[in-house]
């Protein structure tokens, strides 16, 4: 399998993606809303991805509660925003509501919890999708919230390190970029929780760190930071490479972000050329 997760482009799977998995079978599939139409819809597709994809290959969702959610009403319950959860036993059955409702749709990997902190003045992109500011709160309902996915037998995926609470503009549109030295705060929700299995990037430059390369694309933090100071050393994925606060061809965000030391790089637009530009490119080495 290559080192990816793609998206596809609508809510069957194509003639031409299936012979694209077959010949560049990838690490796994991320769905999103224009995926996800109704149960029945979604068994057959996700049916039909099992079929074509390797047996150990991953079905992603990124589904948090509150306004990042692909499994909505009324074929689904809406879940709350992690920033209303106030305790522990909160946290955790939060958990595994996302958990039993992303493993009954089908899915294996979600991408939560957010363990970004909260910061007055910071873009709304994180906001109430944060625990709290408080980096004790974030790690102890974070690590719950991991853990009621876990005892659903889905993979949690911490984001995004090392931190996007500080982030002023929102890095679907453009790349942040954060001047503060002390990060100490920011981290300590993932050195807490550095024993989960899988953990995503920050598209974030962090200018005492490395003034030039935001974190996914740049080794410096990846292996001093994510891997040294926090002590992460599980599967790490990127962001989605189609951000808008990335530059380059889909191929040259993926090599590029292998090369700094991610082991997954993901690509979520559907679209077939990025796909096969970064299966082949990765096929390539």
């Amino acid at each position: 399998m290559l080192p990816v997760i793609i998206g596809i482009s609508g809510p069957v799977l194509t003639e031409s993606e299936q012979a694209l998995f077959a010949r560049f079978p990838p690490r796994g599939v991320i769905l999103f809303g224009r995926n996800i139409e109704d149960p029945a819809q979604l068994a057959a597709l996700t049916q039909s991805l099992r079929a074509a994809l390797p047996p150990d290959a991953v079905l992603m969702v990124d589904q948090e509660g509150g306004r990042v959610a692909r499994l909505r009403a009324p074929h689904w319950p809406d879940l709350p925003a992690a920033g209303t959860l106030r305790t522990e036993d909160e946290a955790f059955a939060h958990g595994r509501a996302l958990g039993a409702m992303a493993r009954e749709a089908g899915f294996n990997v979600v991408a939560a919890p957010v363990l970004d902190l909260r910061h007055p003045g910071a873009s709304e992109v994180v906001g109430d999708r944060a625990l709290s500011h408080d980096p004790t709160v974030v790690a102890a309902l974070g690590g719950r919230i991991a853990a009621g996915l876990l005892a659903e037998g889905v993979t949690p995926v911490m984001k995004h390190a090392p931190g996007h609470g500080r982030a002023t503009v929102d890095s679907h549109e453009a790349l942040p970029r954060i001047a503060a030295a002390e990060l100490d705060a920011d981290i300590y929700p993932f050195a807490q929780n550095r024993h989960l299995p899988w953990a995503m990037t920050a598209h974030i430059v962090y200018e005492a760190i490395d003034p030039v390369r935001p974190a996914t694309l740049s080794p410096i933090v990846i292996q001093d930071i994510i891997r040294g100071k926090i002590g992460f050393a599980g599967i790490l994925v990127s962001d989605d490479l189609a951000m808008g606060a990335l530059t380059g061809t889909p191929a040259e965000r993926a090599l590029a972000a292998r090369a700094a030391g991610c082991d997954i790089a993901l690509y979520c637009p559907g679209d077939a050329a990025g796909n096969l530009a970064i299966l082949a490119a990765l096929a390539d080495g």
